[in-house]
This record gives C-alpha cells, structure tokens and sequence, in this order.
C-alpha cells in the first residue's frame, strides 16, 4: 500500500503514519511510476487538485467537509479525519481493500464474458452436415462449454462438458479445456487426456463431458459419456427419439476412468442433440419429467430459454441435411 507524501505541512502527520501498516512512501511526480491497482493513502487537497487515478483513501482536516464529500464524488474509496484515523487503520485497510477488490472483479466481468464468448469455436462448413449450438450462461460466466475441430477431411470431433459448480473457477476451466484438448484424435483420447490432467493438478472440481467423433462420408458416429446427463437424443424422421442413455463417472474423480464408446448411424435429416443439465431447467418436475419436455421441445425445434437461467445452458447439435 501506498503513502503519497503530502504538499502542505500536516499537524498529525507523523502520528498517522506511526499508526499505519507498512506502507512505501511515494511523491506525488513520481505516481507514473508505481501500480495503479495498489491502493494509496493521500491529503484530500493533493487527490483533488491532482485527480490521480490510483485507488485513494483520503486524509482531510476537520474543517474540510465539503472536500472530502467531494473527493469521495470522485472516485475516492474512503475518507478519514487527520487528527482522528480509524482506531484499528490495519483491519480497517484490510476491508477497504477486499471491498476494492470484489468491486473490481464485478467491473470486469462483463469484459471477461465477451472474452469467454470469442473463445467459443468459430462455425464451421461440413459438407452434408449443420452444426447448431446454443449458449447461454446464467450469469456473467458459463461453466458450460463445446468445441469441435476436423481431424480430417472426412472427420469431425466434438464435445459438450459441464464444469461442476457456477462462478469464475468454473468458467476459467473451460477455458482451460478450450486450451489443453489437445486437438485429441479419439472421443477416449480426449476423455483420459482432461481427466489426467484434472487428477494430476488435484483440482477441486468434476467435469461431465460427452465427446463423439462423426464420419462425413459414412454418416457413422462414434460417442462415449463420462458422467453426462442428460443424455445425447437422437432425432429421425418418422421415428421416436432415441434418448442414448449411458453409465460412466465425471471426469477429475479417479484415474482409472474407464468409459464405453458408443455407436449410431445418422440416417438422411437425422439430428444428434447434447445439451447440459441446465436445458432442463425451464421445466418442472422430476429429472425424467424435465428429461421428456426437453425431448418434446427440441424434437419440434420449440426450445426456448427463459431470460434469466438459474443454471449455465449449452446445446450442440448436428443435423444430417442429406
């Protein structure tokens, strides 16, 4: 934390610097100098006539009132009396400071949403096939995320994962999955690689994923689940849907995960659909009551979040358009 040393002479100057925390004593020409993000300590007269942007408790005398409510219209974080500092400074300090900070965070999440958002994977062309998603976090931050990528001319992979938890732990894991996936070849390739990597870094979180990989030329999709609900729903003309129900632990719980790897054929206008838990959440009852509404609403393409979510939604579907 910062003192800037005063312009004018200050009766209790010494006495409130002894009262104080370690502090580093700066001037006032050399501010360019140090972290804006550190808070200073500072006369109300020089924050005022200088209006610096670090972030500033100020000292004002007892007579200047009006100079502290000013002050604190510009932006300062607190106001003390020279002659009469908070009893305890450090405690006092220690909670301006985690107020500044918290503040701080809720500035910036709406910047670090749109960052989450461009981290997003980019639409892609695939021939025969149409790639629809659907994001929507029910805050600032998702810990829900998608990706997919070819790994060939005639391959594509995928995966939709749910990150336990909401919040920005959460979120900067999927952005981490977004990083260290690898570019994996194999749905079970990219399954042990995050687990591996969840276990080995003892991170206090699971993550559900369904990962698949689709043949452009023989329509084949190959698929496993570790710990992802609800399942993947598979729609076809002319038929009912197939809820693809599967059995496995999230991932980061063990490290021997082992997960079954499954198979289907996408048929000529067939739909593949994952969604994360939080597309059930705009229907009531139990899971396979919200379970069978889903299906309902995304087999007559009448899904519809609300616009404000209790839970992260993302959806991932591809459809055979031949």
């Amino acid at each position: 934390m910062y003192f800037i040393q005063p312009t004018r002479d200050i009766p209790y100057l010494e006495q409130v610097i002894a009262a104080l925390p370690s502090v580093q004593m700066i001037r006032i020409e050399d501010l360019d100098l140090y972290d804006p993000t550190i808070i200073a300590i500072a006369d109300v007269r020089d924050y005022l006539m200088h209006q610096w942007t670090l972030p500033t408790i100020v000292l004002a005398l007892e007579d200047e009132g009006a100079a502290l409510a000013q002050a604190w219209e510009q932006g300062a974080l607190a106001g003390w009396m020279w002659s009469k500092p908070p009893a305890n400074p450090q405690q006092a300090l220690i909670k301006i400071d985690a107020q500044y900070k918290r503040n701080q965070d809720s500035r910036d999440l709406p910047s670090a949403a749109e960052l989450q958002k461009k981290l997003l994977p980019n639409p892609i062309e695939l021939t025969n096939y149409k790639v629809e998603t659907f994001f929507q976090p029910s805050a600032y931050l998702s810990g829900d995320w998608y990706d997919y990528w070819k790994i060939s001319d005639k391959e594509v992979l995928f995966y939709l994962a749910d990150v336990s938890g909401h919040g920005v732990t959460s979120s900067l894991l999927t952005s981490w999955m977004a990083a260290f996936h690898g570019r994996s070849k194999t749905p079970r390739e990219l399954i042990k690689k995050l687990n591996g990597m969840l276990v080995q870094e003892n991170i206090e979180k699971h993550i559900t994923m369904l990962t698949g990989i689709l043949n452009l030329e023989t329509h084949q999709l190959r698929w496993s689940s570790a710990g992802h609900y609800p399942p993947a729903i598979l729609f076809e003309p002319n038929k009912e849907p197939k809820v693809l129900t599967t059995s496995s632990f999230p991932l980061g719980l063990t490290e021997d995960l082992e997960v079954e790897e499954f198979e289907c054929t996408l048929n000529r206008h067939a739909r593949f659909i994952i969604c994360s838990d939080g597309a059930l959440e705009p229907f009531d009852g139990g899971l396979n009551e919200q379970l069978g509404q889903l299906v309902h609403h995304l087999q007559n393409q009448s899904f519809q979040a609300p616009e404000h979510v209790a839970d992260d939604i993302a959806i991932l579907s591809f459809r055979r358009m031949n």
